[in-house]
């Protein structure tokens, strides 16, 4: 056969008997120039071209040679076909969670750096954080929360989605619009709030001024409603079990009591240039934190729905 009729019938073809190494080869090069990811299994010394040309070459490795080993980019300890399933779905969750680290971390410095852009093109308004604020607040929300992140389990649908194109990049499939809009929208919500506290110049419960305070805390505190959120990249949050991931939890939870103790104590009163805030200035803050999280929630909705590629 040509290659031009190999190619034609490669896709309805299951089985091809009694082939030589050649044949291997170009039934590999077939799949590929049809689109396909080809993974190819192999143990014997012929086989090392084709596993060389697969996109992923699996290699025996009890009764593979050192040959076909050194060709390949994955080799089976035990000879168990079922061992490639997990390796795969092994891969899958860590590349997604890959994702959803570089999601959270970027989005949400994002979204800071907005806000400290958007002060400066108000007039009057001066920085709402200080060095010293913007390094505790990286500190507790990039730190433990983001590295929680990347022990989430796999995705539903991880198996039976068909494979991700090698040479995507990974800003691709609406990552860097989900950077940019949920960055936009949490320096958008942290700016209103900022500025109607500063406009109307309320006073926190020492009676210095508070919309510095509230700023910092509604950042904090909207980071943790957003590394809740991803922690699927389309299944709804209220569809996933909460206990799946109880280090995320507790991450969760001891940010949110570490702002708190910066906010409500003498002494990070006095280190982070911090005010007490009052009950119902807390209650705003806690209520504007939960913007970015349904912000997310509607973004999975339509990529369910399909509305957003």
């Amino acid at each position: 056969m040509s290659p031009e009729m190999l190619e034609s019938a490669v896709e309805d073809v299951a089985v091809f008997a009694r082939v030589s190494p050649e044949h291997k080869l170009k039934v590999v090069q077939a799949l590929q120039n049809r689109g396909h990811v080809v993974a190819m299994t192999g143990d014997g010394v012929n086989d090392a071209p084709a596993l060389k040309q697969a996109d992923i070459g699996v290699a025996m490795g009890i009764t593979g040679t050192d040959v076909s080993k050194e060709a390949s980019d994955m080799v089976i300890l035990d000879d168990n076909f079922a061992t490639i399933v997990s390796a795969v779905e092994e891969g899958r969750t860590i590349y997604d969670n890959v994702r959803k680290f570089v999601k959270y971390l970027l989005a949400s410095n994002t979204g800071e750096l907005f806000v400290l852009l958007g002060t400066q093109l108000i007039a009057g308004m001066t920085l709402p954080l200080t060095t010293l604020q913007i390094l505790w607040m990286n500190l507790i929300t990039d730190g433990i929360p983001a590295l929680a992140l990347g022990l989430e389990g796999r995705e539903r649908d991880a198996m039976t989605r068909p494979p991700y194109a090698p040479n995507e990049s990974i800003f691709g499939r609406g990552l860097g619009r989900h950077i940019l809009l949920v960055g936009l929208l949490l320096g958008l919500t942290a700016l209103g709030l900022g500025y109607w506290a500063w406009s109307g110049d309320l006073r926190a419960a020492n009676g210095n001024p508070a919309w510095n305070t509230m700023v910092f805390i509604m950042l904090t505190l909207s980071q943790m409603g957003h590394v809740l959120a991803v922690r699927s990249h389309r299944e709804s949050f209220f569809r996933m079990n909460p206990l799946s991931n109880r280090l995320l939890l507790g991450a969760v939870a001891l940010t949110v009591v570490l702002q708190m103790i910066a906010v409500y104590t003498p002494f990070f009163n006095n280190l982070f240039r911090t005010n007490p805030l009052t009950l119902e200035q807390l209650a705003v803050c806690l209520l504007l934190s939960t913007v970015v999280f349904w912000g997310v929630e509607v973004e999975k909705l339509l990529i369910r729905r399909r509305m957003l590629s």
